[in-house]
């Protein structure tokens, strides 16, 4: 039972004592670090641009900007496809090759994200919510999505209303089902395009240039990561540590 004084070994929301919180945040955030450290002095920044370059040379080379928009369609739906597997390799072809150009695939891959969210809106729209549940609950493990993972998505949009259309774009594990509580609401069709276009834009320019730019120097990238690897190494721990603190402890803070 939790006592009346306020003991700091009470239960909190997400039903663990602060000392089990923070003994496993404080392991989580060293293993971060250490990964972070590893892949810093290892050239990681190297071996992702070799794999980059294979996939462009290999796969989306041969698709076109209509397999960028296919593949987009793909990764904006409920389907999981990572999108850093698309745009940056047909960025970097767009640095290569003079048949491909860096706008093209941003036009394609924005066009492609918006198409997909618009299945995900009119498929909840015309299902219902009962019906979209079910069918997460059944085929929900095939397609890494949980009713869990659901219903966060589902209480991010209900919280911030038709402005998550936008920002949840830009969050991973958001991103590909935030249109389904929308097309649930019935959001008006302007607002969900607009700012479903705004965000998958911001998304698909930063992985466009970082694809763009990642392939042409990756030696001088991986030594200017090295120079400043500490630094690198203590921001992120930082940043990832206060935001899982602050997701924690929010429940509690908005009940008291």
């Amino acid at each position: 039972m939790a006592s009346p004084t306020g003991n700091p070994t009470s239960p909190q929301p997400g039903g663990a004592s602060p000392l089990v919180f923070f003994t496993a945040l404080g392991i989580g955030l060293a293993g971060l670090a250490w990964g972070l450290w590893w892949g810093i002095q290892h050239d990681v920044v190297v071996h992702l641009a070799a794999l980059n370059t294979w996939l462009a040379d290999n796969l989306i080379v041969k698709m076109g900007y209509g397999g960028v928009f296919l593949l987009m369609f793909i990764e904006s739906s409920f389907i999981p496809f990572p999108s850093e597997i698309i745009i940056p390799p047909a960025a970097d072809l767009a640095r290569r090759m003079t048949d491909w150009r860096l706008e093209g695939v941003v036009i394609s891959g924005v066009l492609g994200s918006l198409a997909g969210a618009l299945f995900n809106y009119y498929l909840a729209r015309n299902l219902g919510r009962s019906v979209i549940l079910g069918l997460i609950n059944r085929y929900g493990r095939y397609l890494m999505l949980s009713n869990q993972g659901y219903l966060q998505s589902e209480a991010f949009f209900l919280r911030h209303g038709a402005i998550s259309t936008f920002v949840g774009r830009l969050l991973p594990g958001i991103r590909q089902i935030v249109s389904i509580p929308a097309g649930l609401a019935r959001m008006n069709l302007f607002p969900f395009i607009l700012f479903t276009t705004l965000g998958a834009a911001i998304w698909v320019v930063v992985l466009a240039m970082a694809g763009y730019w990642f392939g042409s120097q990756p030696d001088a990238l991986s030594s200017m990561l090295k120079s400043y690897s500490h630094w690198l190494v203590l921001g992120g721990v930082l940043l990832i540590g206060g935001y899982v603190v602050y997701v924690h402890f929010r429940p509690l803070s908005r009940k008291e």
